[in-house]
């Protein structure tokens, strides 16, 4: 469940509009008129963008009198970012591995240079 929910944060976050807007209301909230501003895109594109960034529950949807107010949940790019520093780690520690048999290659390709040598 967490993979597909995952699924559905990348596909949301793989916009560069998306990401714009994600980045708008990092700032604090904004309303969907808010939003567009900053886009050449029709009412309909925009608000296409949003319902992709409600679906992946980053963003919650709010009416607040005549208008919808977008607020971020950061919640969910944290979920993101938690999956991606497990997979950081795993890297790390195999480049560490990596960087061992490597150290390892070396002596023993110094130790057969030097027999040589003799």
């Amino acid at each position: 469940m967490v993979v597909d929910r995952l699924g559905t944060t990348f596909a949301a976050l793989s916009d560069p509009t998306r990401r714009a807007m994600i980045e708008r209301l990092a700032h604090g909230p904004a309303s969907v008129h808010g939003l567009t501003e900053p886009f050449a895109l029709s009412q309909q594109m925009i608000s296409k963008h949003i319902a992709c960034l409600v679906r992946a529950r980053i963003v919650i949807k709010a009416k607040r009198g005549r208008e919808s107010v977008c607020t971020l949940r950061p919640q969910a790019i944290k979920t993101v970012s938690d999956w991606a520093i497990s997979y950081r780690r795993f890297w790390e520690e195999s480049f560490d591995k990596l960087e061992v048999v490597v150290k390892q290659m070396k002596k023993e390709e110094v130790r057969h240079d030097k027999k040589r040598g003799e």
